[in-house]
């Protein structure tokens, strides 16, 4: 009978031999991983004690451990409040717009690039979407400011032109939805679209040469090899946004809408809610009551979309 190799002993022991084996035997490579370990550890969980002044009336002066406990006092004023459903509504819903947009367009985009024959034309379409990226949120608004603005505005200016109304873009709530999932393709679906280009670029050439020589059609070829093939890559990537679901992208709403309370009913998201609540109230124990609804929520979509996703297709499942 033959003695047990390391690696079975590695896999039998549990996680702390394992653990002990790659420190022993790949000493170099754990020391690579030690700065982001270290990142980890200190600035996403040792913050997690925090989570107690959800459960507080927060007071600086008394600090974590001296200040009142509360129980679910924080929780109730926030579930009772007008801003709950509000917030968690417009947080799903825009979400759900910028996930299912940004990967029907980043998918059309990685197709349509991998279609192209000319290879300085691709590579500068390529960079040419991509850049968006790079463009901060804030010189985002700023542009948004110029063009939209209800005196002077670029688009006003030009509807005028036309005989057409002004629109009061910063007056109007309705319009921000279709506008703020506009910007969002604009900067991240270029972006978005590398995963799939690269899952496009690995797939087999044969098969597509294959089912040319047999008389498909490029669109044809697209719909029932493409598409079928990066079905995987799609349904990994929504599961891991749907963990976003309920992160509102603060950095893209605080900058174009900021505290315009107009515009509240449509663009208030949870982050948000929060951050004029620690501004305006300084009321820690709320803020981080709903900071904690919110990570909650988002955990249990995670889990009971990949639940979902294991009994459908277990293949495209990410545990």
């Amino acid at each position: 009978m033959k003695s047990p190799t390391k690696q079975s002993k590695k896999k039998n022991g549990g996680f702390l031999a394992g653990l002990a084996y790659d420190i022993k035997h790949n000493p170099y490579l754990c020391l690579l991983c030690l700065p982001a370990i270290l990142w980890f550890c200190i600035f996403a969980y040792s913050p997690l004690v925090y989570l107690l002044t959800a459960f507080k009336k927060y007071q600086p002066t008394q600090g974590l451990w001296g200040s009142e406990w509360v129980g679910l006092k924080n929780f109730q004023a926030f579930f009772g409040s007008d801003a709950f459903f509000r917030v968690t509504f417009n947080t799903i819903f825009l979400n759900a717009l910028f996930i299912v947009t940004s990967m029907v367009v980043s998918i059309f985009i990685a197709i349509a690039l991998s279609e192209v024959g000319n290879k300085m034309f691709k590579k500068v379409t390529q960079s040419v979407v991509i850049l968006p990226h790079f463009i901060s949120w804030t010189v985002i608004a700023l542009l948004c400011e110029a063009l939209l603005k209800t005196q002077n505005g670029f688009i006003n200016n030009f509807l005028v032109s036309l005989g057409l109304e002004k629109i009061n873009f910063y007056q109007d709530a309705g319009v921000w939805p279709a506008l703020l999932v506009f910007l969002r393709i604009w900067q991240g679906a270029g972006y978005g679209s590398i995963v799939y280009l690269a899952t496009i670029a690995g797939l087999d050439q044969e098969m597509f040469e294959a089912a040319r020589v047999d008389g498909a059609t490029r669109g044809q070829c697209i719909r029932y090899l493409t598409l079928p093939l990066l079905k995987t890559t799609a349904i990994m990537l929504f599961i891991m946004n749907i963990g976003k679901i309920f992160n509102g992208d603060f950095g893209m709403i605080y900058n174009l809408v900021g505290t315009n309370s107009m515009l509240y009913r449509t663009t208030d998201v949870i982050d948000t809610y929060v951050y004029r609540m620690l501004v305006e109230s300084t009321n820690i124990g709320q803020s981080a009551a709903v900071s904690f609804y919110q990570s909650v929520m988002g955990f249990i979509i995670v889990m009971a979309t990949n639940a979902l996703t294991k009994k459908l297709d277990p293949d495209s499942a990410l545990f």
